[in-house]
This record gives structure tokens, C-alpha cells and sequence, in this order.
């Protein structure tokens, strides 16, 4: 009997817990349909961005003003602009657009750095079909005014502002960077985020030695990253409970991958690395692989195999904490060359 794959997030039914996250291939309907086709259970839209929208009505501004203080007739010249399309508008239209192409959820996002007017994006995301909504909290806390409390704060009180603009189910994409991150993902859901996605990953900026110029280098996740995430779901879900969605991303390129992301605990996995790489097909691969061990192991279905080695089940909890330094430092071992030399 072929295992059953299905799996609850964020309060959404989905065929399997592979879900594509934000990437190229899931800002194109055409390429969102070719994953749906190879078997995600979820798309998630790439972000509409902050400074996108800040940037673009700055401008708008900047050009419909332009000349009014050389000549008072200028002030009487400005050009309709009733049928400007934006960023915000060209991403509700694609959204809309996936919306009705795709028949499992689609899952809109938000990167946002602070509170204000354009979180009303988030209710016309849900307007324009969003079966959910993801913030993605992406900073640097380079301010040297600004304490950890600071940081905190404010970025609780977003996840409240987006969480008032909304009823569907709200995601919320961290960092792993917060002073006391089990105390923050719990304030997190108590500020109304129905699941937490761990964790973003940070471009780092590159240097160019002959121009100095800093150079801008996307690098695609190797699965050694999944390890932080394996980690902090299998400590958060004991602690959060079986309500709160938990999804693993950064470092998913296999079924092994997959698999212990759910053994921990998590929900769902999101990949985009993989199939950047690989192609849209590589979906069925993971998914194959997943079944193929599941099979073998006699495990009926996702519910069945989730959780059973989190910080609640293991033998050694201790293991996912600071033993697990210790333990792996001494892992090491040189190269027989290497002692020999």
C-alpha cells in the first residue's frame, strides 16, 4: 500500500508536505503549474517587497511634481494616472492569475522591515485569492541605537499589524539571528501567526577587489543547511504544539532531507534550491524517495512518522542543545595523512 502523503499546514489540506517556496519558478503560472504537476502540495509566490512599493511611490512623486516650481500653470498639467499599474498591482494580477490556474493552495508573501500603510497589501493579497498569507521578516539589525528588545518589539508588533489586515491563515518567515529564539517564536504566535517558517536565508554581500565595489551573489542552499532548522523544529514543536505550523526550508534537496525535517517535527518542507537546479521535476524524485523509505519501514502516512524524533521523543533531548556542540567537536577526526605526515 502507497503511504499517504498528506499533511495539515496552517490550518490547509495538502496532497503532500513538499511545497514550493519562493522562488522564480513560482512567480510564472506556467512553471507554478509544471510543480503542481510534479506533485507539491502548496506554491508560495515570491515576495512582494517594502521597499518595492516605498521606491515606486517615491518616484511616482518625484516625476508628477517635476517643473511645478518653475512655472504656477505646470500645477494644472498633471497626467491622469487612473490606469498606472504598479508593482503591488502587477503582483495581485499574477497572483489572481495563479490563483486560477493552479487547483492546490497558493500561498501569497510579504517582506516587510516595519509597520505601516502598505500592509494594506496584505488584505488585497487575500482579496485576490490567497489561501494564505507568509511575512518574510528579512533584516540586519546594524543600528547600534536599536537593542535586541527594540528589534523584537517591532517586529511582533508587524506580525499584529498583518495579522489584523487578514483572516486567512499568516506564516511568518525568521531569521535564526534573535537573542532567545524559543522565547520569540512562541511571542510570535501569541501575536497571531498561525506558523513559523525556519529559517531565511541571508544573502551575504561579496567584495569585488578591483573595483570595491559590493557584489551581489545569489548562492543556491547546500543540504548541510538544513541542520539549523532541523534543530529549532525539533525543539519548538513540544513547545508549541501540534496547532502551530512548522515549516523546514533551506538546505530540502532530497527525500532523506525531507524525511528528517518531518521526523522532527515539521509540517511541511519547501524547496527551491533544488529545483532551480534541477528542474520542476525533481519534485517527484523527493517524492519518490520519501515513499520508497516509508515503504520499506512500514510507515502508513505522514501523520504517522511526524515527530517521532523531536526534542519530545528522542532518547537524548539534550542532543538538538548544547551537548550537541560538545559532541560534535569531538566527531572529528584528522585524516590518516594527515597524523602520518
Amino acid at each position: 500500500m502507497t503511504p499517504d502523503l498528506r499533511t495539515r499546514y496552517l490550518g490547509l489540506e495538502l496532497r503532500c508536505p513538499i511545497v514550493a517556496s519562493s522562488s522564480p519558478l513560482t512567480g510564472d503560472p506556467a512553471t507554478a503549474r509544471l510543480l503542481e504537476g510534479a506533485g507539491v502540495g502548496a506554491v508560495v509566490l515570491p515576495s512582494l517587497f517594502e521597499e518595492e512599493i516605498l521606491n515606486e511611490e517615491i518616484e511616482l512623486n518625484r516625476a508628477l511634481e517635476a517643473g511645478t516650481d518653475a512655472f504656477a500653470e505646470a500645477l494644472s498639467y498633471f497626467p491622469g494616472i487612473e490606469t498606472f499599474k504598479g508593482i503591488g498591482d502587477r503582483y495581485l494580477a499574477r497572483l489572481e492569475k495563479t490563483k486560477k490556474e493552479l487547483t492546490i493552495p497558493v500561498i501569497a508573501s510579504l517582506n516587510a522591515a516595519t509597520t505601516g500603510g502598505w500592509v494594506r497589501y496584505a488584505r488585497l493579497m487575500q482579496d485576490a485569492g490567497a489561501d494564505a498569507l507568509e511575512l518574510n521578516l528579512y533584516h540586519v539589525a546594524a543600528d547600534p541605537g536599536m537593542t535586541a528588545v527594540d528589534r523584537e518589539d517591532t517586529d511582533l508588533a508587524l506580525i499584529a499589524a498583518v495579522r489584523a489586515a487578514v483572516d486567512i491563515p499568516l506564516a511568518v518567515k525568521l531569521g535564526p539571528s534573535y537573542s532567545a529564539f524559543a522565547n520569540f517564536a512562541s511571542r510570535a504566535v501569541a501575536a497571531g501567526a498561525n506558523g513559523l517558517v525556519l529559517f531565511n536565508r541571508f544573502y551575504q554581500p561579496d567584495l569585488d577587489l578591483d573595483t570595491f565595489d559590493v557584489v551581489n551573489r545569489v548562492a543556491l542552499s547546500h543540504p548541510s543547511e538544513l541542520r539549523m532548522p532541523l534543530r529549532w523544529i525539533a525543539i519548538l514543536r513540544p513547545q508549541l504544539g501540534a496547532g502551530v505550523g512548522l515549516a523546514a526550508t533551506s538546505g530540502v534537496h532530497s527525500g532523506s532531507d525531507a524525511l528528517k525535517a518531518l521526523l522532527v517535527g515539521a509540517d511541511v518542507v519547501m524547496v527551491a534550491s533544488a529545483v532551480l537546479r534541477n528542474g520542476a521535476d525533481h519534485v517527484r524524485t523527493v517524492r519518490d524517495q520519501m515513499v520508497a523509505w516509508m515503504t520499506e519501514r512500514e510507515y502508513e502516512s505522514v501523520n504517522q512518522l511526524r515527530g517521532s524524533a523531536s526534542a519530545a521523543t528522542v532518547a537524548n533531548p539534550t542532543a538538538f542543545e548544547r551537548a550537541n556542540y560538545v559532541a560534535t567537536l569531538h566527531s572529528w577526526s584528522a585524516p590518516d595523512d594527515l597524523v602520518t605526515a
